[in-house]
């Protein structure tokens, strides 16, 4: 009797002892990120556009994303790479825009905002001080604004589009 209880004691103790393994959702990953996400509209960025304010515009969309269409003055750094290339000079060079600073205004943006999200997180861990999103992604974007977007289809002629999710 005495063996048993010190076997069910045992058993109690290992059960306790185990470290509960929850795994966070994508949603729950992204929502978690928001919270800490400076955000601007559409409308606060066609204001800025039209006032020739100074800010670096990133889409953080595929390549075959962006040539299909994207906001006229936008930088296209994938999400896959941006932590790579955003403080790369010779990646700014390529591009034909100024090498930035980490305390300029960055705008970052998406299809509807969850890369962005989860990008803007990204280069704020870099030291990028100034970092918002834009609510509603390209998406908001392209509705409210259909005719302020220019396109590289000469960049996609011959390639098949990838499939990259809908976020």
């Amino acid at each position: 009797m005495k063996n048993l209880l010190l076997i069910i004691v045992a058993i109690g103790l290992f059960w306790s002892c185990q470290k509960s393994e929850t795994k966070a959702t994508v949603e729950q990953i992204v929502e978690q990120a928001a919270k800490e996400v400076q955000t601007i509209t559409v409308e606060e960025l066609k204001t800025k556009i039209d006032s020739f304010e100074m800010f670096n515009l990133i889409d953080v969309r595929e390549s075959s994303e962006h040539n299909h269409g994207y906001i006229p003055g936008s930088v296209n750094i994938p999400r896959g790479v941006l932590e790579f290339n955003i403080g790369n000079e010779k990646f700014w060079e390529s591009t034909g825009f100024y090498f930035p600073e980490t305390t300029e205004e960055f705008v970052l943006y998406c299809k509807k905002g969850s890369r962005s999200i989860l990008a803007a997180e990204a280069i704020k861990k870099l030291g990028y001080e100034n970092v918002k999103i834009i609510t509603g992604g390209f998406k908001k974007w392209e509705l409210t604004y259909p005719l302020m977007q220019e396109k590289n289809l000469e960049a996609e002629s011959g390639k098949e589009e990838a499939d990259v999710g809908g976020c």
